[in-house]
């Protein structure tokens, strides 16, 4: 590992803490893969909110599969892009259930194939779950994780391999974790506060 990214790692495990527990309310891996399917383009609290009654009311993958597709939009109408994430909510569930007996698979090969779950979801699932070392690349760590050279690259799937390469196999899904806190907390988007970042020395953006 480099020194650069001992120095990042040291300073995240210092600040957060190495706790791994995911910021998605769920009991199992279907709970976790619709929690996280209904998190793009909402924000965790949000979903926790609409996922407390979801869970009462399809409390499996054969539930899910049965839903009525408007009923289901109108149960997860708050969390936005409510018609497609109802629309892939059941697809995914009967594929699952028609395939997998309704238990999520654990293959990122088999979890990218699943409507509505791309390689962000697939290593949520996988690093959460079923403890495979994943690397997940949200909006928090693509931003962050350029502005602290640790890639160079956009496009989530490279950023994904480039943090593969840079980090500890046991600081994968953590290091997201931390990421994401630092990201609510101080390196916003807009006007991140560097005032109060403990990461300015390794910042390729410092002001």
């Amino acid at each position: 590992m480099k020194k650069r990214t001992a120095g990042i790692i040291g300073l995240l495990d210092e600040t957060y803490g190495t706790d791994t527990r995911c910021y998605l309310t769920h009991q199992n891996a279907g709970e976790l893969l619709i929690a996280t399917i209904l998190s793009a383009q909402c924000t965790d609290a949000r979903v926790n909110i609409v996922t407390e009654e979801l869970f009462r009311k399809y409390p499996d993958m054969q539930a899910f599969a049965d839903a009525d597709v408007k009923e289901l939009e109108q149960d997860i109408h708050s969390t936005g892009f409510y018609h497609s994430k109802a629309k892939n909510i059941i697809a995914c569930a009967k594929l699952i259930c028609e395939k997998y007996g309704g238990e999520v698979p654990s293959e990122i090969e088999e979890l990218t194939k699943l409507p509505g779950v791309g390689r962000k979801t697939a290593n949520v699932i996988r690093g959460n779950i079923y403890d495979i070392p994943s690397v997940v690349v949200d909006t928090h760590v693509k931003r962050i994780s350029r502005r602290l050279g640790l890639t160079k690259e956009s496009d989530p799937e490279k950023v994904e391999y480039d943090l593969m390469k840079e980090l500890p196999k046991d600081h994968w899904i953590l290091y997201n974790m931390q990421i994401i806190t630092f990201g609510r907390q101080i390196c916003h988007a807009r006007n991140p506060k560097c005032e109060k970042c403990f990461l300015t020395e390794y910042c390729l953006e410092k002001k």
